[in-house]
């Protein structure tokens, strides 16, 4: 790592908001991070560079803190990461996909650049690239899935295999206590999703929101269903009426499934109306109109301690609060995680 980029573990707690693609992790949601003492990451993945550079330029008109961008190779034309290189964002987090081409130009830029992987072996490849930190990801995580284990698994296994180079441990994390448990492991830090969708700041739709407050783990389930935009990609979802409908169709391949190319609803970007079509990979982010269910509702197995929704600083007091209790009662009582 060049010793003129910004390090963004030197926040004052060790908690990142996980870039939700489609802006569902937009400025408002990172101002409520930054502010709060964690590390704001947009989610740019999936959006065109225009809109990227108006999130980027609204974000800095919020908090003069920094903050990262996440991009989603297999949905990436390239335009995107010029987008967060021309206006300069700090961290950059590449997501499915080879990290190596980014490389030079994030050094020449003095980009701090990750890359999110879902093994061991993968984050070493990573490493090995030129990154300056891996985000690994356990099974239990929601949103698009990489990992096959479970996250204290694939997090000691990197740990072991990286000895040197920062560790964010990624998926099913909704306590301090958790945060607790993977910092002592060896992460450097921690990213959260779905706790953070469940925020007044978080760019979803309010009836989604309520979605996750009201599901369990076992609502959830991994599958390739909602793929339009995005193929052969496991993604962890709430269970919906689209979902059990495939299901008991016999789960139809793509091309024989009910009502593929039918257009269930609508959301503008930047003036610019975009029919929605079923299975599509976009989540119910506001504006949409339509009917919820027929989209992914992203969401980990974390939902178990998701309870309401609250503003970002809220959550992030909570986790605060218990990630510090967790530790005290450590030191003090000489108890294990």
């Amino acid at each position: 790592m060049l010793t003129d980029r910004l390090d963004p573990f030197h926040t004052k707690y060790p908690i990142w908001n996980a870039g939700m693609g489609g802006g569902l992790a937009g400025p408002e949601l990172v101002h409520g991070i930054s502010e709060a003492g964690g590390f704001g990451v947009l989610g740019v993945g999936g959006l065109p560079s225009d809109h990227i550079s108006d999130m980027i330029s609204e974000t800095r008109t919020m908090t003069r803190k920094p903050f990262g961008a996440n991009i989603i190779l297999p949905m990436s034309d390239g335009t995107d990461i010029d987008a967060c290189f021309d206006n300069q964002v700090e961290v950059i987090i590449l997501f499915w996909g080879d990290p190596q081409p980014f490389v030079r130009d994030a050094r020449r830029r003095g980009v701090f650049l990750i890359s999110q992987c879902g093994n061991a072996e993968e984050s070493s490849a990573a490493a090995s690239s030129g990154v300056d930190a891996v985000i690994i990801q356990g099974v239990e995580a929601g949103g698009h899935v990489k990992a096959k284990q479970n996250l204290s698994t694939t997090l000691e296994e990197t740990c072991k295999e990286l000895n040197n180079l920062p560790v964010i441990a990624a998926g099913g994390i909704s306590s301090g206590r958790q945060i607790a448990n993977h910092l002592k492991v060896g992460a450097k830090a921690v990213s959260l999703g779905t706790r953070f969708v469940a925020s007044h700041e978080a760019y979803a739709s309010k009836l989604y929101k309520e979605r996750i407050i009201s599901s369990t783990a076992a609502d959830t389930t991994l599958t390739t269903l909602f793929d339009i935009g995005w193929k052969n990609a496991r993604h962890r979802v709430i269970k919906t009426r689209v979902y059990e409908d495939w299901l008991s169709q016999g789960s139809p391949v793509p091309g024989d499934r009910q009502g593929e190319n039918e257009i269930v609803g609508t959301l503008t970007i930047n003036s610019k109306e975009m029919g929605i079509p079923k299975y599509t990979v976009f989540p119910p982010v506001l504006g949409f109109k339509g009917e919820i269910e027929e989209l992914p509702l992203y969401a980990g197995e974390s939902v178990n301690g998701i309870t309401k929704i609250e503003s970002a600083s809220a959550i992030m007091a909570q986790l605060v609060k218990d990630l510090k209790d967790t530790t005290a009662d450590i030191k003090d009582k000489g108890t294990k995680l």
